[in-house]
């Protein structure tokens, strides 16, 4: 079992391998995004963390309503970091991803319900052997109304005693500060679903998502 800085983690074994597909990876590749100009579509954001993005985005594309996922980071005091300035655990910043859903197919708070089932909000500054700030369970609000949802389901779940340890789950406001991730992480578990990163930790998470909230799944074109 791997411990220690943000360097140590899990993620970080597998860096060679992403900075060589950085190199490799079609740059236009990313997430495909309904339009919405002149559609009369509401649309709300939500910015979330809970570890390595590639997870989290990976689950809620699948979400019924959730109608764009883009990972990115959020909370830093740096200006468009970078994935390697991400890496060193110093900047601040977590990886997040950025929701677009349509609220009247899902709520902020069913999205948040998904969120807390699919990472461990216990764990201070890593998810598993993902170690550092970075990985860091948060919500980053864009309003008021989502900081009271926020609060009121992290009180919910507290009260519910669904986990051992208290919940360290930090609740922001996002302020602006969102930088969209390289284009060669958008849409990662898709693109890479046999790396070994995903074999081994994505996959078996996604797994978990859609047998526990399979009412919530989009629906499969044949």
């Amino acid at each position: 079992m791997l411990s220690g800085s943000a360097g140590d983690s899990i993620h970080a074994i597998y860096e060679e391998e992403i900075m060589t597909e950085l190199h490799q990876t079609d740059t236009t590749a990313g997430q495909g995004t309904e339009a919405r100009a002149g559609s009369g579509r509401s649309v709300e954001v939500a910015t979330l963390g809970g570890g390595c993005f590639w997870c989290t985005e990976a689950v809620f594309l699948d979400v019924e309503g959730v109608t764009r996922v883009e990972s990115g980071y959020a909370g830093g005091a740096l200006k468009n970091p970078s994935y390697e300035r991400i890496c060193d655990g110093d900047t601040g910043h977590a990886e997040v991803v950025r929701l677009e859903f349509d609220p009247a197919k899902i709520s902020f708070r069913d999205i948040l319900n998904i969120f807390f089932a699919i990472h461990d909000p216990t764990q201070l500054n890593r998810q598993g052997n993902d170690v550092g700030t970075q990985y860091r369970s948060v919500v980053f609000t864009h309003d008021d109304t989502q900081r009271e949802t926020a609060l009121s389901v992290i009180d919910e779940i507290a009260k519910a005693g669904l986990y051992d340890g208290k919940i360290v789950t930090e609740v922001s406001p996002l302020n602006g500060n969102y930088w969209p991730a390289e284009p060669y992480h958008q849409n990662y578990f898709a693109q890479h679903p046999t790396q070994g990163y995903c074999s081994f930790v994505v996959a078996p998470k996604v797994a978990k998502f859609r047998q526990k909230f399979a009412s919530r799944l989009k629906s499969r074109q044949a």
